[in-house]
């Protein structure tokens, strides 16, 4: 186990306090062309009062300035991130390779179809790949991320209803659903209505019975869900859905627990999203890019976005338009066709085998946390679960709540789970398929530590984190009122 986790972390002084005057990062050469006078060039009304207050300083401390900044920062790629329903996972390096070919990073979306024709087979090969994974009949690629995905498949469904003759204005949705669910219905114009689980975590069937009616648009689904449970009763989910002619819709965000394994389109599903930065390795976090693909049944088909990438019959590749019950466009030009290269080739270099490799793996390293961690954890789901699982940190008369053990686990280099949802006080844990065996014993062994400082040493966990430049803030104040502007002293 790391020894750091009562070691402060060495502060670092800003760029405007180790600079000195007359310091430079850069050497210009001498001008070759006669030099301008800024009076005449420029309107009076642009010119500054004097040139900016920035710090002056070489080349080799701006670099090691960073670095050491950079160091600080809590990664996948330096840090095991079990942030349970994000799944934080490794993006292997091929995909960033690939994504980087001059033929994918510096096309222009104007260009003519036959200049593009590399990867406008690919896209294609991607939403066809998309579409057997999901047991569906079409993808499009369009949507730029999980939320815009959601947004495009209520949207989908809505003109369905509408070429029937019919408005439907309710959404069903589980009392565990994302918070993006009620968002994406709200900006489609429906009212969301939140339906009973069970003390088991899976839905309540007699709930969702007395509540699905004419006027039910759809049903949105995580399965597995929040809470880490594959809900069986998924394909009577689907009857009960159907029956009053609404369309059961899946939010794909667990999609990596059920990967090769089963197929949404076989239980049941007419729409559902993908996360490619979870289940296909894209980059996550940081406000974007994204990408949410949105697969169709065969009776959704025609109201798909357009464009829509196809193949001609000779064999070429290009954009079709020709869809009147399309939805339209909901994004500029094709969608983020860095993120979508590299989901292919996470796709492709895994192959069938591989990506049921991937839901197994992910689904066994949450069960056997789980399994190490009960006797110190309580666990208000009982198992098996699928990829994530919820604990409650629940120590007698301690005082030490789940805040302060994510709190705790940053001293020991490990960035904190999910806090307080889809249940109050609980940490919900995810570890991914990618993490090694090693690093969850790491894992199993902090949170054990942790639990026996909470019996012995509490206020050591009440105080955390201890390792850090900044410690414990007002987070409401922060979040409210920044601090984020340098003064001199």
């Amino acid at each position: 186990m790391k020894d750091f986790a009562d070691r402060p972390q060495q502060d670092h002084p800003l760029l405007f306090e180790i600079g000195s005057p007359g310091l430079c990062a850069v050497s210009l050469p001498q001008l070759d062309v006669p030099p301008a006078d800024e009076i005449d060039a420029l309107p009076p009304e642009l010119l500054a009062d004097g040139p900016p207050a920035l710090p002056e300083i070489g080349e080799l401390d701006v670099v090691r300035h960073y670095k050491r900044l950079a160091h600080r920062c809590f990664s996948i790629d330096g840090n095991f991130y079990p942030l349970g329903s994000c799944t934080m996972k490794y993006n292997p390096r091929v995909n960033e390779r690939v994504a980087s070919m001059p033929g994918f990073a510096h096309v222009h979306p104007y260009q003519d179809d036959a200049d593009v024709q590399g990867l406008l087979e690919l896209l294609y090969l991607l939403r066809c790949d998309l579409a057997e994974i999901a047991g569906l009949s079409e993808v499009t690629l369009q949507p730029a991320a999980g939320a815009q995905g959601e947004m495009t498949g209520l949207m989908i469904i809505n003109a369905y209803h509408q070429s029937r003759g019919e408005h439907r204005t309710q959404v069903l949705a589980p009392d565990t659903a994302h918070g993006t669910n009620p968002a994406s219905c709200a900006t489609c114009g429906c009212t969301s209505v939140p339906v009973r689980s069970r003390p088991d975590g899976r839905l309540d069937l007699d709930d969702l019975r007395r509540k699905v009616d004419r006027n039910t648009a759809s049903l949105m689904i995580t399965n597995p869900n929040t809470v880490g449970v594959f809900d069986g009763q998924i394909a009577e989910i689907a009857e009960t859905i159907h029956a009053q002619g609404a369309q059961l819709y899946y939010d794909g965000a667990n999609m990596n627990a059920i990967l090769g394994v089963t197929r949404p389109g076989d239980f049941g599903v007419d729409v559902m999203h993908f996360n490619t930065h979870k289940t296909f390795s894209t980059p996550h976090g940081g406000g974007g890019p994204g990408a949410g693909p949105v697969a169709v049944a065969e009776h959704l088909r025609k109201f798909l976005p357009v464009p829509q990438v196809v193949k001609h019959e000779d064999g070429t590749y290009g954009w079709c338009n020709d869809r009147p019950e399309s939805i339209g466009m909901v994004r500029s030009f094709f969608g983020q066709i860095g993120v979508l290269v590299r989901a292919y080739t996470y796709i492709r270099s895994l192959g069938c085998d591989g990506l049921r490799d991937v839901a197994e793996k992910a689904v066994l390293a949450a069960n056997y946390l789980a399994a190490r961690l009960k006797e110190r954890y309580q666990m208000p789901i009982p198992p098996p679960y699928a990829h994530e699982f919820v604990t409650i940190p629940a120590f007698k008369d301690s005082k030490v709540t789940e805040h302060d053990i994510a709190k705790r686990l940053i001293d020991y280099g490990i960035h904190p789970p999910t806090m307080s949802w889809p249940i109050h006080h609980c940490l919900m844990i995810e570890p991914t398929e990618t993490e090694s065996r090693a690093t969850l014993d790491e894992f199993v062994e902090v949170m054990l530590t942790i639990a026996d400082e909470v019996e012995h040493y509490p206020e050591r966990v009440r105080s955390a984190p201890h390792t850090t430049p900044v410690r414990r803030l007002d987070e409401v104040m922060a979040s409210r009122k920044p601090n984020v502007r340098w003064r001199p002293r």
